[in-house]
Formats: C-alpha cells, structure tokens, sequence
C-alpha cells in the first residue's frame, strides 16, 4: 500500500441509521480512488433523527486515537457546543476554512444588513445561474429555467407570502438579474430584488467585517449570503444546489423554516429546454 491513502480508524459520530451513511456502493468507490480503511466505528449510540446534546469533552473521551490516519465521518447535525464551531481560529486547532456556522461577527453583519435594507418580512432567493445550465440539463427533469418563467414563479410566491422585498443571493450576470428584477411584478408594482452593494465607508452595516479583516474572505461571504437567507421569512432555493440545503438546513435549526419555503419553480419543468451536446 506503499504512496496509496489509508485510514486507520474511521469514527461515525453518528450509529443510526447506518454508521457514517456509508453503503457497500460508497466503500467501493473509495477503493477505486485507491482509498483503503478499517472497519467504521461509532463510540456510542446516537440517531442522527435525535441528536444528544453533548459537550466537548463528551467527544474529546470518546474519539481519542492514537492511530496515525483517523477520520471522523457524519458530523453535519451533531449538537456539541456551538462557539466550536462559529468561532474561527478558535479551540479547534484545524486549517480547514469552510464555515459551518456563522460566527457571532457574520451573525451580527447580517442583522445589520437587515435592519438597513430588508426589514423584519422579506424573502430570499438564491438563484443560482453560473455553471448550472449544463448541471441542471443533464438530470431528469432539467432545473434551469428561462428568467421569465423564474420571475413568474417568484411572484407568485410574493404574492401569498405578502412580503415587500427579495434579497437575492445570486452568482447570474447582470443581464439576467437586470431582466428578472424588470419581470418580477405584483399587483402592478415591481418587487425590489435586492443584492448587497460594493463597499461604501458611508454605510456601516458591514463595518464589523473590515474592522476585522474578514472583508475579502470568501468564505465569510458565503456564509453572510446564507445567513441572510436563512433568516428570512421566506426561502425560495436552487434544487441541485448544496448552497441552498445548507441554507435549509440553517433554517432547520434555527426554526426559522416556513411552510412557504421552496425550490425555484417547484413541481414545474422550464416550459422550455436545450438540446444536450
């Protein structure tokens, strides 16, 4: 196994339903990638339906290993100390730089950026554009759809959330967002889709990010775009989009969740769809 990846120890953090969700069908493509481990473990006996609520030094006793190669699969719904995970550069000693969970600074960045441009009731979007049309033509049925039909569908769900405004989340080209924002109407009058703006020293909703040099992390940015999004009243998201489920699943925890959450466009298929290469 000279130069090939091996995992001494794997732990699932979760037992049930099956340890770390990992079929005969995942353990075969990592074989295939050229990936050998031992057998997976869970220390203990924990639902992922019915997560415990448990400290640090719960998980400190239970994952210690004196293995060369250890890793730890199936921690997305564990319920440990929050700052753990919201803190960067924190008790944690890692190098890893996706976020998780907002920290207090991207929490308090994106209440600022509500309470001066959105308001208590408003929806967000995440439409997602970049890269997606060819993602989303290759499934069974396509998820990419025209902009006029995305607006139709936006519409309606503003009309029966009955919420002024949509903050949208989005990686389009203006001359899409241009045309969705122009589309978008309800009742006669244009529903203000709002981006967050360039930097401006005047405006100070996003001071707490320069004061701590976090201004040009994408990371951060990220996880403001999903904080802000999953403290609306209502979410429209990307199916397909792993962007969008961390967003439900923010909203899931923090039970924010509403029963006028959907994908874009849901149980419909674009009205029309390119031909494949």
């Amino acid at each position: 196994m000279k130069n090939k990846p091996h995992i001494d120890r794997f732990f699932c953090y979760f037992s049930d339903p099956t340890p770390c969700y990992v079929d005969e069908e995942h353990v075969k493509k990592l074989k295939g990638l050229g990936v050998s481990m031992g057998k997976l473990e869970s220390p203990w006996k924990e639902d992922i339906k019915k997560p415990s609520k448990l400290t640090v030094k719960d998980v400190e006793g239970k994952f210690v290993s004196d293995d060369n190669v250890i890793a730890v699969g199936d921690v997305f719904f564990a319920d440990v100390e929050e700052e753990w995970i919201m803190q960067p550069g924190g008790p944690i000693a890692h190098k890893c730089k996706t976020l998780i969970e907002p920290t207090r600074i991207i929490m308090l960045t994106a209440q600022r950026f509500i309470q001066t441009f959105l308001g208590s009731n408003f929806i967000a979007l995440h439409f997602r554009r970049h890269g997606f049309l060819k993602f989303c033509n290759a499934k069974k049925p396509s998820c990419f759809y025209p902009v006029p039909q995305a607006a139709d569908c936006i519409a309606r769900v503003v009309e029966r959330a009955n919420a002024p405004v949509v903050y949208l989340s989005t990686d389009a080209a203006e001359s899409e967002t241009g045309l969705l924002q122009s589309l978008v109407v309800v009742n006669g009058r244009t529903v203000p889709l709002v981006t967050r703006p360039s930097r401006n020293s005047a405006e100070k909703w996003d001071a707490l990010l320069y004061r701590h040099g976090l201004q040009e992390d994408a990371q951060v940015e990220a996880m403001l775009d999903k904080t802000i999004c999953a403290m609306s009243s209502v979410f429209i998201g990307a199916s397909g989009s792993t962007f969008t489920e961390d967003i439900f699943r923010l909203r899931k925890g923090w039970e924010s969740a509403s029963s006028c959450d959907e994908y874009l466009c849901q149980g419909e298929l674009p009205n029309y769809i390119a031909e494949n290469e």
